[in-house]
């Protein structure tokens, strides 16, 4: 997929490619998340992101809402680790009425102080509705006793006490320092062409001045501790985490490791994981794995939840799925057979123009250039068995993995 790009002078990057369809898609991609925050900001990522839609100089929320919607457009945005994503879907006729709106919300917003306060209740409802469901909060609370005492250690969503010292003016200090033009992409899909999308965000965003004050530092976590930790929930089932530090982004090897998790728990119900405990015994309803990428570390992960008198069969298995792949080498057949079934999940996910968008603002922020779904085609195809079973010894140690459970 061939893409165009442009800097404005404040530094906001500009990525485009063209997309013969009736919607488009466009957005902020902006490099800040929850590790970027002080240890007395826990949350304030996230809140801010809910913040930009309740209401700039120039709109209140309800305006905000309608601009988009009355033409049928949709309006999202989500915070992770390490971004904050501001974006929109729309007939493709309204590119600038969607430009216009984001670029206010995202440089303009008030922060007001009667927004804060129904807001913060609408935070805390999410907690708490996230605190019920516990095969999601795992994967949270994993990461947070992995990277114990580190800025990746910790809730997105914040918590109460940490939500009740929000105000205007902490709100605003956060967004002048973390929400910098530098450290942001713009980015869009869609049929307009390229010169408008430019002339478009140069109209609305080129005045926007670098403020000069430092993001947060982040800080590369070094605790590679292995740690066993169990929760009393008072649920019927028990939930199961295990896994370990991995590699970044930038890692020649993570394109075999993304390979390696597909096979080992991936969405495929072929999955190996799948196919031991649940369709050869029977023992879970839900079973797989993932791997994260973050910019200066990783996360490899397995989940399991089953009845709580089948845990440690269910653990055995896990363990002796992990050593095979680390003691049998991939045949040609197999490391084949594995790497078709991923390009036609990549090909078919390509397919969904969202997350093209977003995937192409992702990898412009971190890589300052476009991985296509073609080029990670190639990528797969260029591993080979050897640097799959490296990989698998290197990642897959069952020794060498961290443990939560609920129970």
């Amino acid at each position: 997929m061939k893409y165009q790009t442009h800097t404005l002078t404040n530094g906001l990057r500009i990525i485009y490619s063209s997309h013969l369809s009736e919607i488009s898609y466009c957005g902020f991609a902006i490099n800040t998340g929850t590790r970027d925050e002080m240890p007395d900001e826990y949350g304030m990522a996230h809140f801010v992101e809910h913040m930009l839609f309740k209401g700039t100089k120039r709109r209140n929320s309800r305006q905000i809402i309608n601009r988009i919607e009355n033409v049928g457009g949709e309006m999202n945005a989500y915070t992770t680790k390490e971004e904050t994503f501001v974006y929109s879907a729309f007939p493709e006729a309204y590119f600038s009425r969607a430009i216009d709106l984001l670029s206010d919300m995202v440089f303009h917003s008030e922060f007001a102080r009667t927004q804060i306060e129904r807001e913060r209740d609408v935070v805390l409802d999410e907690i708490n509705a996230y605190l019920d469901t516990p095969a999601d909060l795992i994967y949270d609370d994993f990461e947070n006793l992995l990277f114990s005492g580190h800025e990746l250690g910790h809730y997105i969503l914040g918590n109460p006490e940490s939500l009740e010292t929000f105000d205007t003016q902490r709100l605003k200090d956060f967004a002048e320092r973390q929400y910098n033009p530098a450290s942001m992409v713009f980015f869009f899909l869609g049929k307009p062409p390229f010169s408008k999308i430019v002339k478009q965000v140069e109209k609305h965003l080129a005045s926007v001045s670098i403020n000069g004050i430092l993001p947060k530092k982040r800080v590369e976590p070094t605790d590679k501790a292995i740690r066993k930790e169990i929760k009393c929930k008072g649920i019927v089932q028990t939930h199961v985490m295990m896994g370990r530090t991995a590699y970044d982004m930038h890692h020649p090897d993570r394109y075999a490791l993304y390979l390696l998790n597909n096979i080992l728990g991936g969405n495929g119900m072929n999955s190996r994981l799948n196919m031991a405990l649940r369709e050869k015994n029977g023992l879970v309803y839900n079973v797989g794995s993932n791997a994260e990428f973050y910019t200066d570390t990783g996360v490899f992960s397995l989940y399991f939840a089953c009845n709580p008198r089948y845990v440690d069969r269910c653990v055995q298995l896990v363990e002796k799925e992990l050593q095979r792949l680390r003691e049998e080498r991939l045949t040609p057949v197999q490391l084949a057979t594995a790497k078709k079934q991923l390009k036609g999940q990549l090909m078919i996910s390509a397919e969904n123009h969202e997350n093209v968008a977003l995937s192409m603002a992702k990898d412009f922020l971190h890589f300052n250039e476009f991985h296509s779904v073609d080029e990670m085609l190639e990528k797969i195809d260029s591993i080979t068995a050897e640097q799959m079973q490296k990989v698998a010894i290197d990642v897959l140690d069952p020794s060498q993995l961290s443990q939560l459970r609920y129970v």
